[in-house]
């Protein structure tokens, strides 16, 4: 395909913070590839360079964040030419495309949740998408129902399937005043806890417990945007530890 306009568009939801949502590329050196890193979206776009350099097209934006949060997000691809409209869930960004072509030359294949490998450095240190898409459309064509009805050739199918599987984890949502006590463990010698969090504020208790027989407490915050972990312990000399990350 060798095209002048472009129309993509997709949902996706996933928890995970990085993965390929689509890739293409031609033997011109032209490609397009759409991923999140470190849940924030990506675009990279190249409608060509010439071999003496002098014409760079890689062209690369960025956009949202948080996108890692496994609810619905809508994305839009609009392309004519150099000119590009990227919208994430109704928030548009406007820009032009590095180079002088204007005409996006994709002659392999087009994937979507993962990129093939092609031996190149690039290709094998990017992850597949692991999450949800509906809505898949390319240039006018439903790629989910075509997929679905089998109606994509050639193309290969991975682990796929048509239904949205809902993680398993419950979240807890607290406000400025809640908490949650759960009953500790007496006589263990181990204090072991792990969780995931997300919050906008700068500052916060996240955990805290006191030890058994009055022999200290653990205290877990966010300082200033900084989780630090706090160990008193009533009967040493060095009675208090602190580790900030």
């Amino acid at each position: 395909m060798k095209t002048l306009k472009d129309v993509i568009s997709l949902k996706f939801k996933t928890s995970e913070s990085e993965g390929v949502i689509f890739h293409g590329e031609g033997q011109q050196g032209d490609y397009i590839t759409l991923e999140l890193k470190k849940a924030k979206l990506v675009l990279n776009l190249n409608l060509g360079s010439n071999q003496l350099g002098s014409i760079y097209g890689h062209t690369s934006v960025m956009t949202g964040s948080l996108l890692d949060d496994h609810h619905w997000h809508s994305i839009i691809i609009e392309r004519h030419g150099r000119n590009i409209n990227l919208t994430l869930d109704r928030h548009m960004q406007h820009f032009r495309t590095n180079g002088e072509f204007d005409y996006l030359d994709l002659d392999y294949e087009i994937t979507f949740g993962g990129m093939p490998f092609s031996g190149k450095p690039s290709s094998n240190s990017r992850k597949n998408f692991k999450g949800c898409m509906e809505s898949i459309n390319y240039n006018g064509n439903n790629i989910t129902d075509l997929a679905k009805r089998k109606k994509l050739e050639p193309s290969n199918v991975g682990n796929l399937s048509f239904s949205c599987v809902e993680p398993h984890t419950v979240p807890v949502f607290f406000n400025a005043t809640s908490y949650l006590e759960v009953p500790g463990r007496p006589s263990q010698d181990l204090f072991s806890v792990s969780f995931l969090f997300r919050t906008w504020n700068p500052n916060g208790l996240l955990v805290f417990s006191n030890f058994a027989d009055d022999l200290g407490n653990v205290e877990i915050d966010i300082n200033e945007g900084k989780v630090s972990v706090h160990i008193n312990v009533t009967q040493m000399k060095k009675n208090r530890i602190d580790i900030s990350s």
